[in-house]
């Protein structure tokens, strides 16, 4: 059962006066008992964000996805009764594959937190589905073409675009896109449901702020320069260096909500399990899901002070995801590589268990 305000009315109104900045500010989901989560309200993007200026970003216009424009969206069927696991399975070291995508565009568009709305956003460059855009739907997205190496991950990947002056840089080749198991019980994880989307980490966010990010794992590199915040003052001008960035999403689902007004509180990180060192996801979002984490690399190094994202300085780095794999062959690789205990490569073989075989063929499809 949900309980939240319908505010539908008043937010079409207000768009009808031109309102340019629409907030929500909480939801409550409950679910069969499990504690309520709290929401905070996602800093989302604005036009002409290359001044740093951002207003607060909700869904507020009716979608086939989100029939009613409150930016609540159902998952059918809604996943309850789950209790998040707390087993410590056999040691693996890794229980990963790798779901490496191009980059097909750049657009000032964002269909999670300005759905319907081309232009609204920031400048963003989009990887995966190469038809991404304000009015992309699950629907839309499902069977694309895209730049993934599995031709079944029709998902969407984006991020704030990056600038060096005027010029924008864009990464080159397949950027590494790992699916990893962020809980301890890594044979409790399960495939994404489709149409499932949020954003990591946020464009208001302050530096202090992205450092203790759950999320951060080694900021801003290159050479031999690590865990930057920001943008490093240069780097090494060699062929080899680029600047590079690694950050995680949150991998506990709440099992109700695909989408939520403010794009993040449908899904949580784990938690550490009380006397352990285990991780486990926390009782409001039982749902284990791969952890997502981008690994990006941007051809650009020497003298770095002119360097920036469309979001602002470098510590305003965030991502968005919107799920749109082929069910069956997402299962298969989440069976076999992270549920498995593996360290898989785009086609689900693992270089240190040749045995265990692979999940796609030569052509990244399933046999």
């Amino acid at each position: 059962m949900r309980f939240r305000g319908r505010t539908l009315s008043a937010l079409l109104l207000a768009a009808a006066l031109g309102v340019s900045a629409l907030t929500v500010d909480a939801y409550t989901a409950v679910a069969d008992g499990a504690a309520p989560a709290p929401a905070s309200a996602h800093a989302g993007h604005a036009a002409g964000a290359s001044t740093g200026a951002h207003v607060m970003g909700a869904s507020a216009l009716p979608s086939a996805d989100d029939a009613d424009g409150d930016g609540y969206i159902p998952a059918v069927p809604q996943v309850t009764g789950v209790t998040p696991s707390d087993r410590t399975p056999a040691p693996a070291y890794h229980h990963e594959f790798q779901a490496n995508c191009s980059v097909t565009h750049t657009a000032p568009d964002d269909p999670i937190v300005y759905p319907g709305q081309p232009g609204a956003s920031h400048d963003h460059t989009f990887m995966g589905n190469t038809s991404t855009n304000a009015h992309s739907t699950t629907a839309s997205l499902t069977g694309g073409a895209t730049t993934c190496n599995a031709p079944a991950d029709s998902s969407a990947y984006w991020m704030p675009s990056l600038f060096k002056g005027d010029q924008k840089i864009l990464p080159v080749g397949p950027q590494v896109i790992y699916y990893k198991s962020g809980v301890t019980d890594y044979t409790s994880v399960r495939p994404f449901p489709k149409g499932l989307r949020f954003v990591v980490g946020s464009p208001m966010q302050s530096a202090q702020e992205f450092r203790g990010h759950k999320g951060f794992v080694e900021g801003w590199e290159c050479g031999d320069s690590f865990f930057n915040v920001d943008f490093p003052a240069s780097c090494p001008s060699r062929p080899d260096v680029q600047l590079n960035i690694r950050f995680q999403a949150p991998s506990c689902w709440n099992g109700l909500y695909l989408g939520t007004p403010d794009h993040k509180s449908h899904m949580a990180y784990p938690v550490v399990k009380p006397g352990t060192n285990d991780n486990m996801c926390p009782a409001s979002h039982p749902v284990a899901l791969p952890m997502i984490e981008f690994k990006m690399a941007f051809p650009v190094n020497g003298d770095m002070s002119q360097v920036r994202l469309s979001s602002g300085r470098g510590y305003s780095f965030h991502y968005d995801f919107f799920n749109a794999w082929e069910e069956r062959t997402l299962k298969a690789l989440v069976d076999h590589c992270i549920v498995g205990g593996l360290q898989c490569d785009t086609r689900g073989y693992d270089l240190y268990h040749p045995e265990r075989g692979t999940v796609l063929n030569a052509d990244h499809r399933l046999p």
